[in-house]
């Protein structure tokens, strides 16, 4: 007894119970605020049905007189010019108002007026009117609220509205809704706290079932998305095995795209025939009764009129449902054949699917670990090629936008990358139809020997020697984009403001270092299938070959691996700091990053230590509109002295760390932590004592605490942490999951060995996930970069959904007490936050669990110095 949209990706036999009990409906879902915008005039026309339905069925609440008005535009609309004995007998048969008895003398005296108007005319003045009517595309949704008050709910154009009665006594714009959601039969809505203050951000509606309530919810969504979003949500493949209700997304152009379509196609529009039914008798005699069907081309004038007595009316008469435009009994039979036609599709669709998407099923895929090792070369593939994209075509087009790049750098990035791009577009395509044929996707597995990879990659691997000239220039690239940066304002803001871009996931010059990075993937895989295969097998020599002429590539650009590296951290840091500047000064190299508490006259406070082959800097995490953390001391190592001082200070993990300007106490989270850093630090002391740099040169001295206490207890005042903001202060932060912010929550720390080994572990694929207190399981494609997961609907995405920072994580398989019964299934907990994931198979379980390990420490992070209530991160 609901009326429920159809979800255009779903097909309609899996959203109908009861066909017999269910009726279809054409209607308008999405109402403009100015339908006048409308280019298409059959667009206007299928929207002024609408509004006569409305009106017949007294949604689209007017006083009589704009009722008769709007009566009158739609008589001219479908009968034409004025005629009184046509008019009455029109009216007579049809009934286009609730009220139409009282105002019928009415319409006609109005209809009179429209004489020589078209069709398309008419239309247009009901679209007018109407949008200007309080109730225009008004949808009641009922509810109660807190105090038990009968309300209406209502989604539009501008967001919620909420009606008493017929009164509309509250809106709440898309502006100041953070969230909107449902539990069971309530509504809730979510406000941004400055518009009802911080203990009044949540309005609590209830409705009369789960039902409505989800229907009500699911319309929010697609209004919110059809006019608030510029670009098009991608099309969703059906690929989940297990779905929850919250997965709900428009599908579909959103406003902006459907006017820029319409108007861009213009030249390809044809014209349409508008056909129109009417049957009236005169009730003056026999002769006189006629019926007549009108054919109407585009805007033009009646074209034909035929005799017809037989016809039944098109429009809907009182008391008559909308498929009586057919002879009786032709409703169910096309409702059978629309339902028999999606049931086949339904069918075809499911078997096509059983070969393409579900990775999980275990009658489909090869056992042998060469075709998941094959396999792992093809998804990380896929990812290797949407990264690339972040450059050649998301960036390119930014820069082009703005016109922010001068014409020197655009060949030289472009130029260098362009040609690896189309390379691996072509690897990519052949690894997936050699997949496809070990996978017996294709009859033509049965012609040959495809279970193999060796010589596709082998034919590959020396092709690509020919792109070592462009890789080695990727030194230059970089450095020429960061110079340019600092040097042309507006490529500076059309750089920061891609970064903040969702398609740009991780810091953009981290993209630039991917096609080296790739050479070592491949490296480590075909080291894999080498080790796995013995040496008869057929696909044996080929891998080897493979391996050895990657292994010659990769040894020619390691050493520039390392260095693009190094200066990649060194630039992302130099963003995220307020205080230092020149920190990519030459030879400068970036040795570990973490959080450790330091001794102040007011405590263990938190701060964000930074150390460098030259330097220890020390930061805090300022209460600012940016995620950017300002310098508070910076201490040269040459000179330096590092020791244990637990004792001394009655601190658990404490250290002190003496330096020619001041000494200060600090302490980690727990003992690993403080010995990592205390092996760091004296390494790096060493490096500089061995170094004939002269760093003071490096140094401001201004930063540097000329206190001549053995001992510094820092005291700082909230003018200390708000103080000696730079311009950067300005600029907005462009992520919080990079590894500072992420070391900086879970009170850990990184170094630079854990920065290249998680690169070498770069992982994607399918995988199932499960929350701790959920049920079912949700298919989502799943990357694993720079510490993190990053989870997206498809690979075909070209944003991630959500991600998950793995520093402080601990992975292992689930115990008696999580009830899982299901197996390659790994465990992901940090505090009270648990995850569950399935793979496809034992390798790829292996696979994940050997990466994800590389990220996430199994030691444990919390400590008595830890104090209560942190932020834990948005969604994790």
């Amino acid at each position: 007894m609901n009326w429920v949209w159809l979800e255009p990706t779903k097909p309609i036999v899996k959203q109908v119970r009861r066909p017999v009990n269910t009726l279809f409906r054409l209607s308008v879902k999405f109402f403009p605020p100015d339908p006048g915008q409308l280019q298409e005039e059959y667009t206007r026309y299928l929207f002024s049905l609408q509004m006569k339905r409305d009106l017949l069925e007294a949604r689209l609440i007017c006083s009589e007189n704009t009722a008769a008005l709007l009566a009158s535009h739609l008589v001219q609309s479908e009968i034409g010019d004025y005629d009184d004995v046509a008019d009455r007998e029109y009216l007579k048969m049809n009934k286009l108002l609730a009220c139409q008895d009282r105002v019928q003398e009415k319409i006609m005296e109005l209809h009179r007026r429209h004489i020589g108007q078209t069709p398309a005319e008419s239309d247009f003045q009901v679209l007018e009117i109407a949008r200007k009517l309080e109730m225009y595309g008004v949808r009641f949704h009922p509810a109660a609220d807190r105090e038990g008050t009968k309300i209406n709910l209502s989604v539009a154009h501008m967001g919620l509205q909420v009606f008493q009665g017929n009164t509309k006594i509250n809106t709440f714009n898309w502006s100041k809704i953070r969230k909107l959601s449902f539990k069971r039969k309530r509504f809730l809505i979510k406000l941004h706290p400055e518009v009802h203050g911080p203990h009044q951000d949540t309005l609590e509606f209830l409705m009369a079932s789960r039902d409505q309530c989800k229907i009500f919810w699911k319309n929010c969504v697609e209004h919110h998305s059809f006019f608030r979003l510029f670009d098009q949500p991608q099309p969703k493949a059906k690929a989940i095995l297990f779905s929850r209700g919250s997965s709900f997304r428009y599908s579909g152009r959103t406003q902006k795209q459907l006017v820029e379509y319409v108007r861009d196609s213009g030249a390809r529009r044809t014209p349409y025939q508008r056909w129109v039914s009417v049957f009236w008798v005169d009730a003056s005699g026999p002769g006189r009764g006629y019926g007549g069907e009108r054919v109407v081309q585009g805007s033009q004038p009646d074209s034909c009129l035929r005799h017809n007595p037989t016809l039944t009316p098109f429009l809907p008469q009182e008391k008559q449902q909308d498929s009586d435009v057919f002879p009786k009994g032709e409703p169910l039979i096309l409702c059978i054949a629309v339902l028999i036609g999606c049931f086949v599709l339904c069918v075809w669709v499911w078997r096509h699917r059983l070969h393409r998407n579900v990775p999980f099923c275990p009658q489909r895929y090869p056992t042998d670990k060469a075709y998941f090792i094959a396999k792992e070369i093809l998804t990380t593939e896929r990812t290797y090629l949407k990264d690339l994209e972040v450059i050649t075509v998301w960036f390119r087009s930014a820069v082009i936008k703005e016109n922010a790049m001068p014409e020197g750098l655009m060949t030289l990035l472009f130029s260098n990358i362009d040609p690896i791009y189309e390379f691996h577009r072509g690897f990519l395509k052949e690894i997936d139809q050699r997949l496809a044929l070990w996978e017996g996707r294709s009859n033509a597995h049965v012609k040959g020997d495809y279970q193999r990879i060796g010589d596709v990659m082998l034919r590959n691997m020396c092709a690509l020697k020919e792109f070592t000239s462009y890789l080695q220039k990727h030194d230059e690239v970089l450095t020429e984009l960061e110079k340019a940066t600092k040097r042309l304002k507006k490529l500076e803001t059309v750089y920061k403001e891609f970064e903040l871009q969702k398609v740009c996931y991780l810091p953009l010059n981290t993209f630039l270092l991917k096609p080296i990075q790739r050479l070592m993937h491949y490296k480590l895989i075909l080291e894999r299938l080498c080790k796995h295969y013995t040496p008869e097998h057929r696909d044996y020599d080929d891998c080897k070959e493979a391996l050895k002429e990657v292994a010659e590539i990769t040894v020619q650009l390691q050493s520039s691996l390392i260095r693009l590296e190094n200066f990649q951290k060194l630039t992302e840091l130099q963003r995220d700091l307020i205080g230092i500047e020149n920190l990519t000064a030459p030879g400068r190299e970036f040795i570990r990053e973490g959080c450790l508490y330091k001794l102040t006259k007011k405590g263990l406070q938190q701060r964000m230590f930074f150390l460098f082959s030259d330097m220890l800097l020390y930061t805090s995490k300022g209460v600012t509109a940016t995620n950017q953390f300002k310098v508070h001391g910076q201490l040269p190592l040459h000179g330096m002295l590092v020791e244990e001082s637990e004792n001394e200070w009655s601190v658990p993990h404490c250290f002190t760390i003496y330096s020619a300007q001041r000494t200060i106490v600090v302490a980690a989270s727990s003992k690993v932590e403080m010995n990592k850093w205390i092996e760091d630090l004296n390494m790096a002391i060493d490096m500089a004592k061995k170094s004939h740099e002269k760093t003071d040169l490096l140094l401001d001295a201004s930063l540097c605490d000329r206190s001549s206490d053995e001992v510094s207890l820092e005291q700082e005042s909230e003018d200390d942490m708000h103080s000696s903001r730079s311009s950067l202060d300005k600029q907005t932060h462009h992520r919080a999951n990079t590894t500072m912010h992420v070391c900086w929550h879970r009170n850990t720390s990184v170094s630079m060995s854990d920065h290249s080994l998680a690169v070498e572990n770069q992982l994607s694929g399918y995988l199932l996930r499960k929350f701790k207190n959920s049920n079912g399981w949700q298919k989502l494609w799943v990357v694993f970069t720079n510490f993190c997961l990053f989870f997206y609907k498809t690979h075909q995405d070209d944003f991630p959904l959500a991600s998950l920072p793995l520093l402080g994580y601990t992975v292992s398989t689930p115990g008696d007490s999580d009830s899982i019964h299901k197996e390659y299934v790994f465990k992901l907990q940090f505090k009270s936050h648990v995850y569950f994931f399935r793979a496809e198979s034992e390798y790829t379980f292996e696979r994940w669990m050997e990466v994800i390990k590389s990220a996430a420490s199994t030691a444990g992070r919390m400590s008595l110095l830890i104090p209560k209530g942190p932020a834990e991160m948005n969604g994790n």
